[in-house]
């Protein structure tokens, strides 16, 4: 069975995403970030990557991946992203212009407990926070793993959104990436 690992890269508070991503109030997150973290913070997306049996994504990171060219992209990373099963979930998407992607339609919760079924590893969940508000509120949500940027936002979509209930988690590992960022994995603690 398939293992849901939300993977977010976030803001001291929060903020999953800087509104506009080039908006020129904040700069882009990578204009903070020294050249040997950068690379340090490259490794551990590779490296996470090579152990990923599928990607699931929503619409909206998945064209946020295309714009940025990622299907033409070459080195490890890019030749490990374009090989993987791509899960997107949408009701709008057509296009397809990436190798290996399918489109998850229908009911999301439904659609995701399947591909869970059908997968046997781990289902790695880039950005899309939209997505990660509905894995967290339905407990679809395995593992998360959060590389925290030394940065204080303001503004932009949060990683998460209200829940109905209280979401109980359990710290399992940390480690940082570079000299500024901790990557904290948690899993989920659910009652039996």
């Amino acid at each position: 069975m398939g293992r849901i690992v939300i993977s977010e890269n976030v803001s001291l508070d929060g903020v999953t995403e800087i509104a506009g991503d080039e908006d020129a109030r904040f700069g882009r997150w990578f204009d903070w970030m020294a050249d040997e973290d950068r690379i340090a913070w490259a490794e551990a997306e590779t490296a996470e990557a090579m152990g990923t049996e599928a990607l699931l994504m929503g619409r909206r990171s998945y064209e946020y991946f295309i714009a940025r060219g990622w299907p033409s992209r070459t080195g490890p990373w890019a030749d490990r992203l374009r090989s993987l099963p791509k899960h997107v979930v949408s009701s709008t998407l057509e296009d397809l212009g990436w190798e290996n992607t399918a489109v998850l339609g229908g009911d999301p919760v439904h659609e995701i407990s399947r591909l869970k079924e059908k997968v046997d590893g781990d289902i790695v969940v880039y950005a899309s926070t939209r997505l990660v508000h509905t894995l967290i509120e339905h407990d679809l949500a395995d593992e998360l793993r959060l590389i925290v940027w030394p940065l204080v936002i303001g503004a932009g979509p949060r990683l998460f959104g209200e829940t109905s209930g209280v979401k109980s988690m359990r710290l399992v590992d940390t480690r940082m990436v570079g000299d500024g960022m901790p990557l904290l994995t948690y899993r989920t603690a659910r009652e039996s």
